[in-house]
């Protein structure tokens, strides 16, 4: 469910949200310093409760398995859960927008109104059995702990902001509370989706990786030409910032390793686009032991490509090489042993496979040649 549009901040929308009670004055007499003050005193005790209930989404536990959990009904709920806090924020940062300010009875019924809904998302949150993936419900606890960490945020800069004034801060805390309650829409809605957003991420690093390789060494001779200027370069005469013919011919096989990183993550998306299942909790399980195990590729490839820029420690290039072909190996052994490895999927886990080997081989070589 799409939030609704919203009022702008700052409107004459202001003055009637929630119950505000009488308006405390803008003149600087004691009575309206002291409504503004005990007024505050909800919003505090209301910061401390949304921490604590956004750091427990962070950290704690859903039950197993649930018998009657219903997926179309969870999203419904979450869907509401995500509106309902958006609309809360809205309603507060109007409130604290311009005077006239909520009276102390109109705090504790702001406070009051907000805190449900925050409860109402934790709990409908904790719904979410593990049965259904631990991936997907990463993900839906991220997004649900970004938007308690997002309201947070809002009523600690209302606190420290003068009482009587809209900041640029309010505004942006604000639209950060909207943004991450929109996120709402992009969910993954299965383990299948959620595994997929992994892979995906992984891939688009490794990529960037390999581009960013490829274009070191279509550059020049020098990697480091764009960012030294002209003096410094002529200057430097130092073979350190150099790939020597050794260093080239080491870094074929790695790009090798690189490379297989992105096929077998490409590959690998397709399998579980085309062959992923979460009806039955072994495929569910399979699937979040794939995003696991992929996870570790693109650190292992930033660590390989960052060890090849020169000057190269070849012991340094040999155990990030090493590193990455574990990793290649045992998602390929997981893909392999999981129902996304149909018999169609097969030639390409074992042609990976082979390429891993042979690339790893002549780093190897290589490396112990130098040394």
């Amino acid at each position: 469910p799409a939030v609704p549009p919203r009022p702008r901040l700052g409107d004459n929308t202001a003055a009637h949200v929630g119950s505000a009670g009488p308006a405390v004055r803008r003149s600087g007499d004691m009575s309206a310093d002291n409504a503004a003050a005990d007024g505050t005193v909800p919003l505090r005790n209301l910061l401390n409760s949304v921490r604590c209930v956004r750091d427990r989404v962070r950290d704690g536990e859903s039950k197993e398995a649930s018998e009657d959990f219903n997926m179309q009904h969870f999203w419904d709920a979450l869907g509401q859960a995500f509106k309902a806090a958006s609309q809360e924020a809205t309603r507060l940062s109007l409130a604290f927008s311009k005077p006239p300010l909520p009276s102390p009875d109109g705090c504790d019924q702001l406070a009051d109104s907000i805190q449900k809904s925050v409860l109402a998302l934790a709990t409908v949150y904790y719904w979410l059995p593990k049965s259904q993936g631990i991936t997907l419900r990463r993900m839906v606890r991220d997004a649900t702990a970004e938007v308690l960490g997002g309201v947070a945020q809002l009523i600690e800069v209302i606190l420290s902001s003068p009482l009587q004034s809209l900041s640029q801060e309010q505004l942006t805390s604000t639209g950060g509370v909207w943004s991450s309650c929109d996120q709402f829409t992009h969910l993954p809605r299965d383990n299948q989706m959620a595994v997929l957003g992994v892979l995906s991420s992984c891939f688009g690093v490794v990529k960037d990786a390999i581009e960013e390789m490829e274009q070191a060494q279509s550059d020049s001779l020098d990697p480091f030409s764009d960012v030294l200027d002209d003096e410094g370069l002529d200057s430097r005469g130092n073979q350190d910032t150099y790939w020597s013919e050794a260093d080239r011919r080491l870094l074929s096989p790695c790009q090798g390793l690189m490379k297989a990183s992105r096929a077998c993550l490409k590959k690998l998306m397709a399998a579980v686009r085309g062959h992923g299942r979460v009806d039955t909790p072994e495929s569910i399980a399979q699937l979040d032991d794939i995003a696991d195990i992929t996870k570790d590729i693109s650190p292992s490839v930033d660590d390989l490509a960052l060890s090849l820029y020169p000057p190269m420690n070849y012991a340094g290039v040999q155990m990030n090489a090493a590193t990455l072909a574990s990793v290649l190996r045992k998602v390929l052994q997981i893909t392999r042993a999981s129902h996304v490895c149909t018999e169609s999927e097969l030639t390409w886990v074992q042609f990976l496979e082979g390429a891993v080997d042979h690339n790893m081989q002549r780093v190897t070589e290589l490396t112990q040649a130098s040394v």
